[in-house]
């Protein structure tokens, strides 16, 4: 399934953006969590952390990756959502989750670290709402889910 707008193109994950996923999934964290150790982020993780997930690719309209976001399916749990700093704020974040089945019908769920404080305002003005709290190695997190003010 690919979606289209007039900014953005978001389709499935093929084999050949691998790297480019890895290379902005290890940038990205390495430049929000400014609290961890980049040294614990790893150019390998993101194979590791996407096993059997759905990964959404954002394209702008040169074809150019802007980012991804990876579904953790059975659940309906958003794992990831990355989008690179040049990219932010321009709608690439809301063009993924707007590709996501049944959105915004469906309660989606994930984690925001509470530290990233700019992902939390992003993910409630669209609708997510705090059900929970939690802590992982990187800090502790707010659990959201869409829908459930």
């Amino acid at each position: 399934m690919t979606s289209k707008s007039d900014l953005w193109t978001i389709r499935p994950a093929q084999e050949g953006d691998t790297d480019v996923l890895s290379d902005i999934y290890l940038r990205v964290r390495r430049m929000t969590f400014l609290w961890v150790d980049p040294g614990k982020f790893q150019s390998e993780d993101f194979a590791g952390h996407t096993r059997g997930e759905r990964v959404f690719v954002c394209e702008d309209r040169n074809g150019t990756v802007a980012g991804f976001m990876t579904l953790w399916e059975p659940d309906d749990f958003i794992h990831m959502l990355y989008i690179l700093p040049a990219f932010q704020g321009r709608g690439a974040g809301k063009a993924l989750l707007a590709a996501l089945p049944e959105w915004p019908k469906r309660r989606y769920r994930l984690k925001c670290l509470v530290k990233n404080t700019r992902a939390i305002a992003f993910y409630r003005s669209l609708g997510f709402a705090i059900i929970g709290d939690g802590s992982s190695p990187e800090g502790d997190y707010k659990d959201m889910q869409l829908g459930a003010n």
